[in-house]
C-alpha cells in the first residue's frame, strides 16, 4: 500500500490539472522506512507532450537534494495520463525498469470528471497495482 500525506496528495493532483492537456510529472519522496508520502516535487515535462513525459533533469537535481537535505528518499514517480486509462503503458514500463522494483510508479488519470489515482511496482515486466490511501 502506498500512503501519502494530504499535502503531497494536494499538490500532486493540482500539478496534474496545471499542466493538463500535456502530461504533467514529478517525484514523491518519504521516509524510506514506512513509505510514507511526505513531499511532492513537480517537475516540468522536458517531452512537452500530451502522449509521454520526461522530468527535466535540473528539476529531478532540485528534487533530490531537497529530499536529501529532508533526509527523505525518493520513492516514486508520478505523471498524468491526460487520455488513457490511468495504467502503464509499453513506455512507462520501459522506463520504470531502470528505477527498481522498490519504486512505485503512480499514474493519475485525467480522462474522465474526476482524477483517479492508482501505484503500480513494475519488475521485469510484471505490473503489479498497489492501493493507495491518505492519512
Amino acid at each position: 500500500m502506498l500512503v501519502f500525506d494530504r499535502a503531497p496528495y494536494t499538490e500532486m493532483l493540482g500539478h496534474t490539472y496545471d499542466g493538463y492537456p500535456l502530461e504533467a510529472c514529478g517525484l514523491l519522496a518519504g521516509d524510506a522506512e514506512d513509505g510514507t508520502i511526505v513531499a511532492c516535487y513537480p517537475c516540468r515535462n522536458a517531452a512537452a507532450s500530451s502522449r509521454v513525459f520526461r522530468i527535466d533533469d535540473d528539476d529531478y537535481r532540485r528534487a533530490e537534494d531537497d529530499a536529501d537535505r529532508r533526509q527523505l528518499a525518493l520513492l516514486a514517480i508520478f505523471h498524468s495520463h491526460t487520455h488513457t486509462e490511468p495504467y502503464p503503458s509499453p513506455t512507462d514500463v520501459e522506463v520504470a525498469e531502470g528505477l527498481g522494483p522498490w519504486f512505485r510508479w503512480v499514474i493519475v488519470g485525467l480522462k474522465r470528471n474526476g482524477p483517479e489515482v492508482r501505484a503500480y511496482r513494475i519488475a521485469d515486466g510484471a505490473i503489479t497495482e498497489e492501493r493507495v490511501a491518505l492519512r
